[in-house]
């Protein structure tokens, strides 16, 4: 698969997520992951917060819409919740969800899981995991784009998270 990972070690390919019990055998599986300088209580406010907007390049994935750079004081998200917001509009759907630890949610016909971890030294540890399924083509454009745009989230949730604390 073209682009299939980024930031991600062994262990996290091996791991298994929320989204691979959703869509098993799914033919594309990307992995993207990012070390964050603060604890997973604050990241994991910044996750919870994607169903405000999507977090990665405004311009593109939020109609021009700027995502929320101060925390909002939201609740835990349910199953059957929103995933995230498209100018202003909810899309998707969040599939299941383990405070702080994971977020897993569907959109477009795609499972995504959110996974966040303690590091051993301090901080904390942010991977995002898509499955789809279709024509291999198709995937492979699909994972070059989510290279793109999952990269830009994960680095912007870095960053907030980081100067939350």
């Amino acid at each position: 698969m073209l682009a299939d990972r980024w930031g991600v070690d062994e262990r996290d390919i091996r791991r298994r997520y929320g989204c691979d019990e959703l869509l098993p055998d799914a033919p594309m599986r990307v992995l993207r992951g990012v070390d964050v300088d603060a604890p997973v209580d604050v990241l994991w406010r910044w996750v919870r917060q994607l169903r405000l907007a999507p977090y990665s390049y405004d311009w593109i994935d939020n109609g021009g819409r700027r995502s929320p750079r101060t925390l909002r004081d939201l609740p835990e998200p349910d199953v059957g919740d929103p995933y995230t917001a498209f100018r202003g509009r909810p899309i998707g759907r969040v599939e299941a969800v383990d405070p702080p630890r994971e977020l897993t949610v569907s959109l477009i016909g795609a499972v995504m899981t959110y996974p966040l971890t303690e590091r051993p030294r301090g901080g904390s540890r942010l991977v995002f995991v898509m499955l789809a399924r279709g024509r291999r083509p198709l995937l492979d454009l699909l994972s070059a784009g989510d290279l793109v745009m999952a990269r830009r989230q994960l680095l912007t949730l870095k960053e907030l998270a980081e100067e939350t604390i």
